[in-house]
């Protein structure tokens, strides 16, 4: 796999091709994290490819003081909450559906879901329910929600993505949990959340 802090470097210097290489190493990463906010493919691709082209124009704004994929995840966050006030989309209710299968099986055909064993059925149906509640929220509580669960950073990664302090990113992660754990159709997956979002 390329060096990613290379082809930053070089990138950062002016070079395209090394942030095209960057794009091949992230793009399909990216965009699986684009599908679950969008919960639809063409939707997904349009807001990973204006993702991309936000952070080739403000690459000099990146630090290195946390992941480039995590740098690249919050444009992604704030492109796509721009995008829903722009348009007043509302979010998709679906996360997993036909065009999750899609991008997981390209070329194939999508999973017919009345086929998959009843734990792949179970897991589907509570990553639909997870992403309803988690859309409740504020976007600063899903932004912190996302970056720690879905992209899967440190505290200290998602307060430097973000610009702020690790003890905003521990307050605004502990108060979106809260919120979470208050709501009925949450209640299921609560353990879950909170094991992984601990504060140690």
């Amino acid at each position: 796999m390329p060096d990613t802090r290379s082809l930053l470097d070089e990138a950062r210097a002016g070079d395209a091709e090394a942030f095209g290489e960057l794009c091949r190493v992230h793009g399909t990463r990216l965009l699986r994290q684009a599908v679950v906010l969008c919960g639809n493919l063409t939707l997904a691709e349009d807001l990973a490819q204006d993702t991309l082209v936000e952070a080739w124009k403000c690459l000099h704004r990146y630090n290195g003081r946390c992941q480039f994929f995590t740098w690249l995840c919050a444009i992604l966050l704030n492109r796509h909450r721009n995008t829903l006030r722009e348009n007043r989309m509302r979010p998709a209710a679906t996360f997993g559906g036909r065009n999750q299968d899609e991008l997981e099986k390209p070329g194939g055909d999508p999973a017919d879901h009345a086929a998959l064993p009843d734990r792949a059925v179970e897991l589907r149906e509570q990553a639909v329910l997870v992403q309803k509640c988690i859309r409740a929220l504020p976007p600063k509580h899903q932004q912190v929600i996302h970056l720690r669960f879905y992209v899967d950073d440190s505290l200290e990664g998602i307060a430097a993505a973000l610009g702020c302090a690790v003890g905003t990113v521990k307050s605004r992660l502990f108060h979106a949990l809260e919120k979470l754990r208050k709501m009925n159709e949450f209640s299921s997956q609560w353990s879950d959340f909170k094991s992984k979002g601990e504060m140690s």
